[in-house]
């Protein structure tokens, strides 16, 4: 280990240089100061051992060097017993101990060498750390396609920058997973990790749940709490299905947003916290603009780094890996097998729920899967038999740019009864947005589907 010994006493220099050297460690040796502060700037010490009384500004000012150069760099000082109060103070301001004169050299080794093992320790652990950061928080994520490794080159970019990150995908694609992806290769990933769903609470509820209250804030507000900004602090905040918050609360969290800064409900006092923000949408947020239902203001703080997640159909090879990752998760350690023209099925059906539906057709194949643990198409696939067997219709419907204009009107036509009149579903298949699936029926005086919500 390469030491830094500041001493001016030219017998302890010499005497405990010697015994480091002799123990194997490699010793940068200065006798004020000045020389000392140019060791620390050029010599790239991995351990200090300086006297407290040192000609020159003395040795806290190398103690602060050393602290402002490398934080986790282990200081120790040398005092005679009449400045001990001098070494108090060097361990107030950061030394790892204080050893008092006269000593044995022996023990400074010892000490040192401790001090360096802790050292080398935090070295490693921080290496694994990086290494982990490397290759986790993808591990749920399963997916080779280019459209997901695109999704994990852009999470990667992003994560260590504090930018906020707008997800965008259908429901069911997996926001929340690329969210904690985001974090967990970020410098954050210490911090917590606080999800909130937009969509979950009414707008009262929806405020409280996000800046917290003061006791009497309203009815059952019995005391403080918390609220979602405030427990995330020092790691990230998810905000899911941000394009369905209320017009109202939107004004909140832009001034939350732009000067990390808020008052609880019911509060007076400004609460300032040290976050980072990743927010989703399952819509084109621009589209929510458009009609009034979202701040442009809001959409041009949170649209900074956007990441697209594709949906499931636009997975080309993702759907055997994905029942297989969760086969593992889900089946309990017993061995299934989908047979080829089933896969084939599988990979041919549009999975309107996107990886979530697949998620749960897996787990309800397993559950009714026989012995011979050969999982069922009819256990896989919905209901409706034109997704059962061999049948290739669903190649039948594509998307609407493939199609000549004239024949616009049977295409929705048979989209909407393979559908059941569903018109989420619908728009999916046909790769457009509701919004213009329902201008185009409109345009065709095609009426209301059954399916409609």
């Amino acid at each position: 280990m390469r030491v830094l010994l500041v001493e001016d006493e030219v017998t302890i220099f010499v005497t405990l240089r010697d015994a480091l050297t002799d123990a194997g460690h490699e010793v940068l040796g200065a006798n004020d100061t000045e020389s000392a502060l140019g060791i620390l700037d050029s010599g790239h010490p991995e351990l200090v051992l300086t006297d407290v009384r040192l000609p020159g500004a003395g040795g806290l000012s190398v103690l602060e060097r050393s602290l402002a150069l490398d934080p986790g760099r282990p200081v120790l000082v040398m005092t005679g017993y009449a400045t001990v109060e001098d070494a108090v103070e060097a361990m107030r301001v950061g030394a790892v101990d204080y050893i008092q004169k006269p000593f044995q050299n022996e023990a400074i080794v010892r000490r040192v060498e401790a001090f360096g093992a802790a050292r080398s320790l935090q070295r490693e652990n921080a290496r694994l750390r990086d290494e982990l950061a490397r290759v986790r928080g993808f591990e749920d994520i399963v997916g080779e396609s280019d459209a997901m490794r695109r999704v994990f080159d852009r999470v990667r970019t992003v994560a260590g920058s504090e930018a906020t990150v707008l997800i965008q995908g259908e429901s069911g694609t997996g926001k929340e997973r690329i969210a904690r992806a985001v974090h967990d290769h970020s410098e954050r990933r210490e911090g917590p990790f606080v999800p909130l769903s937009c969509a979950a609470l009414p707008e009262g509820l929806l405020e409280a749940e996000l800046f917290g209250h003061e006791k009497g804030a309203f009815t059952d507000a019995r005391g403080q709490r918390k609220g979602r900004f405030e427990l995330a602090s020092g790691g990230t905040l998810f905000l899911d299905d941000i394009d369905d918050m209320p017009l109202p609360t939107q004004v909140k969290l832009l001034r939350a947003l732009q000067e990390r800064e808020f008052e609880r409900v019911g509060g007076e006092t400004a609460v300032r916290v040290d976050i980072r923000v990743v927010v989703a949408t399952k819509v084109d947020l621009r589209e929510r603009v458009a009609d009034g239902r979202f701040r442009d203001d809001l959409y041009w703080r949170v649209h900074v780094v956007p990441v697209l997640l594709p949906p499931l159909r636009e997975r080309g090879g993702d759907v055997p890996l994905l029942v297989q990752h969760l086969l593992d998760r889900h089946g309990g350690g017993r061995a299934f097998t989908v047979p080829r023209a089933t896969m084939q099925l599988l990979e041919r059906y549009p999975w309107p729920g996107n990886v979530r539906e697949l998620e749960n057709a897996v787990q309800r194949a397993v559950a009714l899967c026989g012995a011979d643990g050969v999982l069922a198409a009819e256990d896989l696939l919905p209901a409706d038999p034109r997704w059962r067997g061999a049948v290739q219709v669903p190649q039948a419907i594509r998307p609407l740019r493939e199609v000549a204009r004239e024949a616009e009107r049977v295409h929705l036509e048979h989209a909407l009864e393979w559908t059941g009149g569903h018109r989420q579903q619908t728009a999916d298949l046909l790769g457009i947005s509701r919004k213009v699936l329902w201008e185009k029926l409109r345009d065709h005086g095609l009426g209301r589907g059954e399916g409609e919500e």
